[in-house]
């Protein structure tokens, strides 16, 4: 049972972004979620949205985005990374460029999101990468069929919002990795949303999940490193 960290890429600077891995690497992290910053991120708040938009006021280019996650992979060997991309993102890269990136750094775990169809999923998927796939907590059936199809880890929904629907028969976090496991998804599943305080984490590891997505609690303590690393040691103890 690990966590994730979220770091975003070139927020405030690339020059920061490494530092501030080096931090979470230092409290025990052992697995980085690390985005390219998108220029039309429509499927995050406004906080997340609002560092890559930053972050691409202070740099454009994506092969420095590149250099810096090759960077980071070379100077934390013990540290996995997941990449997270938008498909508007790939798309400017180039597909083929952006699949070249992640197998000649050995960046299997891919977070693709934001798709029109599935030919640049499937396409990625072709050429060896793991791309994940999210599953809400009510556990629709869609996203359940998604989940088999797949090859990549699973994203699961660590809680429910307030107004949420419950499945009926599976309602809690357990019961929900429960009925994965049951149908045979044998891949990491690691839970996220919903994962803001250490007590969390334990409800993860009591679930079943292989890691707990933390965000917010941890990028709002950047310009407070030390109280960062603390919190962070916090979460990894639950572990």
């Amino acid at each position: 049972m690990e966590i994730i960290c979220y770091l975003s890429s070139g927020y405030p600077t690339i020059e920061s972004s490494i530092e501030i891995a080096n931090d979470y690497a230092k409290a025990g992290c052992k697995i980085i979620e690390v985005d390219f910053p998108s220029r039309d991120p429509y499927l995050e708040g406004e906080y997340i949205a609002d560092r890559m938009k930053k972050a691409l006021e202070n740099c454009d280019d994506y092969n420095k985005y590149m250099d810096f996650i090759v960077s980071l992979k070379r100077n934390l060997p013990d540290v996995k990374l997941l990449v997270l991309a938008y498909e508007n993102t790939v798309e400017e890269i180039g597909v083929d460029k952006f699949i070249r990136f992640c197998l000649d750094n050995d960046l299997k775990d891919i977070l693709l999101v934001g798709l029109k169809d599935d030919t640049i999923k499937n396409k990625i998927i072709s050429a060896g990468l793991l791309v994940s796939c999210y599953v809400q907590f009510h556990l629709p059936e869609e996203e359940i069929d998604l989940a088999k199809r797949s090859n990549g880890f699973v994203y699961l929904q660590a809680k429910p919002y307030i107004d949420q629907i419950l499945h009926p028969k599976y309602k809690t976090l357990k019961d929900a990795v429960g009925y994965l496991r049951e149908l045979g998804i044998d891949r990491p599943i690691y839970c996220g949303v919903g994962v803001h305080e250490p007590k969390d984490v334990t409800t993860v590891k009591e679930a079943g999940g292989d890691a707990a997505f933390v965000g917010s609690a941890i990028l709002k303590l950047h310009d407070d490193r030390n109280a960062m690393i603390e919190k962070i040691k916090e979460f990894k103890a639950m572990c």
